[in-house]
């Protein structure tokens, strides 16, 4: 892998705080407002069992992503590692694939954003989107030490927020509306998980900006393990709190379910407070998101996957202005798409577990073939421990895929043709690319 050079390396000025802020900050979003909803119509109350349950397959996501971190921290990660430890082929279409999916969550957020928001003005749809999506855009072009700080400040208030549905509204609660937690089977549990790993979907967006971390090697896996917990932690309590208020069955029955239930606890004051927090949470996760992605097309313009004007760091800044313009753009460009939250949330869904799979496997061939970096790792994980998290955490990642099927089949058939798309464009690039013998 070519090493940056001084005149390209990005500035470390992201600490402990502003690592756990991004993981969490990128997960604990839109779908605390979105997915207790048809949880509830899946497995009701059980739906706190598959909230555990899915933190399993996020822990061997998280892990593996974490040694990485330790081994070989650097930006635009997901790109970097499978097209280091994998093949170039396979980073580049992860990467490749993860435009088509990042767009999606850019009108996803933005979309649901201004859907809130509209329960309490009148605003046009598309122009609030387009606003929402340059405000995260903005953020990251005037340096990630701006996003970070945004982002813990974001992050702050979302959980005071919270908090304070869940204290005042805990001593409200009811174990009688949440039994049985078992009440629609285990079947109905485990068909509940997919649903629930959205939750923690983003949970390593930190290291996304290995190379702006200071000392990323102890920073970047604890940050990320602190960032699981605290994910965890708050959407149960959340959960609990919901359900223990108004029940299972009212909790399937609304499109709304955060709101009517804070309506109890909070009264009048619920709907500012429930519009409020879920405007904090989405601007979070898309300032969140609008680092990863840029940083992605970076990697790919550093290593000439992409053309190189996505390589190019603003030089007061410090940050990858070009791919943040282009990132932006391909945003804006997004507004247009069918608003379809299944089709754009499956969209989203399939190129993210292809980037936790591959990941995992990178792990894998890390310990295997280079002991050089797992000697060197800040975090002292035997081989085979390795190699355990990294095949578990493919094969789970296999199964999510394949659980998306039956709920819509097109964002699969667009995926593929953008696969296609971009085979095309890596055999003309490398054959562009290829030395001519004289």
């Amino acid at each position: 892998m070519t090493e940056p050079t001084p005149s390209r390396l990005l500035k470390q000025n992201v600490g402990l705080t502003g690592v756990v802020m991004f993981g969490a900050g990128s997960a604990i979003g839109v779908s605390i407002f979105s997915v207790l909803q048809p949880a509830a119509q899946v497995a009701g109350s059980g739906l706190l069992i598959a909230m555990l349950i899915a933190t399993i397959p996020m822990v061997l996501f998280a892990s593996s992503y974490a040694f990485m971190g330790s081994a070989l921290p650097t930006s635009g990660a997901s790109y970097e590692w499978p097209r280091r430890f994998i093949h170039p082929f396979v980073g580049f279409m992860i990467a490749w694939l993860r435009i088509v999916a990042n767009v999606g969550a850019v009108i996803v957020l933005s979309s649901v954003l201004v859907s809130y928001l509209s329960m309490a003005f009148d605003l046009p749809r598309k122009p609030t989107m387009a606003a929402a999506i340059t405000i995260a855009f903005a953020l990251n072009y005037f340096g990630v030490s701006i996003a970070s700080g945004i982002q813990t400040v974001l992050m702050g208030l979302l959980l005071i927020v919270l908090a304070a549905f869940t204290f005042t509204g805990l001593p409200m609660t009811s174990m009688d509306l949440i039994q049985p937690i078992v009440g629609h089977g285990w079947v109905a549990i485990l068909a509940c998980v997919p649903l629930m790993i959205s939750l923690f979907l983003g949970i390593e967006a930190a290291v996304e900006i290995g190379e702006e971390v200071k000392n990323p090697q102890k920073t970047l896996p604890r940050g990320i393990v602190l960032a699981v917990l605290l994910t965890l932690v708050v959407y149960g309590l959340v959960a609990v709190t919901a359900l223990g208020l108004i029940g299972p069955d009212a909790l399937a029955g609304t499109k709304t379910p955060l709101l009517d239930a804070a309506k109890i606890p909070l009264g009048p004051w619920a709907a500012p407070v429930i519009i409020g927090a879920a405007t904090i949470s989405i601007m979070k996760s898309l300032n969140g998101l609008a680092l990863g992605f840029s940083r992605s097309l970076f990697a790919m313009g550093r290593e000439g996957a992409l053309p190189s004007v996505f390589n190019k760091i603003h030089p007061k800044f410090g940050t990858p202005y070009m791919a943040i313009l282009i990132g932006w753009g391909a945003g804006l460009a997004g507004i247009f798409l069918p608003d379809d939250l299944v089709f754009l949330l499956l969209a989203v869904n399939i190129p993210t577990m292809l980037k936790y799979m591959a990941c995992s496997i990178s792990a894998t061939n890390l310990v295997k073939h280079h002991p050089e970096l797992h000697a060197n790792a800040g975090l002292k994980w035997k081989k085979n421990s390795v190699l355990w998290l990294g095949y578990l955490g493919a094969a789970c990642a296999v199964v999510v895929i394949l659980a998306g099927i039956e709920a819509d089949v097109r964002p699969y058939g667009l995926l593929a043709v953008w696969a296609v798309i971009g085979v095309i464009y890596w055999a003309v690039r490398s054959r562009i690319n290829q030395p001519r013998n004289p």
